[in-house]
């Protein structure tokens, strides 16, 4: 398969090399991957998961929790068997070793935000707190926390050269029409239906707000790991990170961004509800 990606297929196929342990744990092997994501030679797939290491280190995770160097036994021919190395891989090793793989294999590309995206997922799943909140207070948890990972994108893409106010709202739009398929900041205002001084951020329900997270998180990302410069290459690269979360979207069988609902109710209505409400209890 000469231009590999991780949709259905790929999907499947990485489905299909995970294991579980005797306690129910998924987990992965690298010598499994490595062939799944285009590494013919171990050596060379040994150097990304090196990174990838030090890249979880870095982040402040426990190394040993996500990548544990284990051997095992293999078959070399008339009943012998010799030992070779491999190491056991958690989901978030798989997602830190597409990151820093080489990105100009198309499965790596996809993968980067497929793994992303799954990661994410995983994580939401597994808070009980989160899958227990209304539809209100998940818009308001992922709003804030795309607030957060705005600035840090701002940051990153000051420091690739985009300087302006004006610069940053090209920078925005080209995210934009990445993700929605060609529509940039007015269009969706506009589809919308909103008021001037109304942000589409704050209409937005938390699927389509969980999609805007994926495409600042991935991007910043991308401009720093990188080193993009150049508002042009900025610009390209926030637009091709915004289409590849679209491109998983419609893989994973999600509803496109634009055609999904915008609520009756903004963010702002949420949070004064919310301080009426917290007002009577006292």
């Amino acid at each position: 398969m000469s231009r590999k990606k991780i949709g259905d297929a790929q999907q499947a196929s990485f489905d299909g090399i995970r294991r579980n342990d005797e306690a129910g744990n998924e987990y992965w092997l690298a010598r499994e991957l490595a062939p799944l994501l285009d590494y013919a030679q171990w050596r060379n797939f040994l150097l990304v998961v090196d990174k990838a290491r030090t890249a979880c280190q870095q982040a402040g995770n426990p190394v040993a929790d996500h990548f544990a160097d284990i051997s095992k036994m293999v078959d070399i021919g008339s009943g012998a068997q010799r030992p070779v190395d491999d190491v056991r891989l958690s989901r978030y090793a798989c997602y830190l070793i597409v990151q820093n793989g080489d990105p100009s294999k198309p499965v790596i590309a996809n993968g980067q935000t497929y793994f992303a995206m799954q990661t994410r997922r995983q994580e939401l799943a597994d808070d009980a707190k989160f899958a227990q909140l209304s539809e209100a207070d998940k818009r308001l948890a992922i709003r804030n926390e795309l607030a957060t990972h705005n600035k840090h994108l701002a940051a990153a893409a000051k420091e690739a050269g985009v300087a302006t106010s004006l610069d940053y709202a090209v920078f925005q739009d080209h995210g934009y029409k990445g993700l929605y398929g060609g529509l940039g900041h007015k269009d969706i205002h506009a589809r919308k239906g909103l008021k001037k001084n109304q942000k589409i951020l704050d209409h937005m329900g938390s699927t389509e707000l969980a999609a805007n997270l994926f495409r600042a998180t991935q991007t910043e990302e991308k401009l720093r790991r990188d080193q993009v410069r150049g508002k042009a290459k900025a610009n390209q690269t926030h637009f091709d990170v915004g289409r590849k979360v679209r491109q998983t979207i419609a893989e994973l069988g999600g509803t496109m961004p634009e055609q999904l609902p915008t609520p009756d109710t903004s963010i702002q209505q949420i949070e004064s509800a919310k301080k009426k409400l917290s007002r009577k209890k006292k």
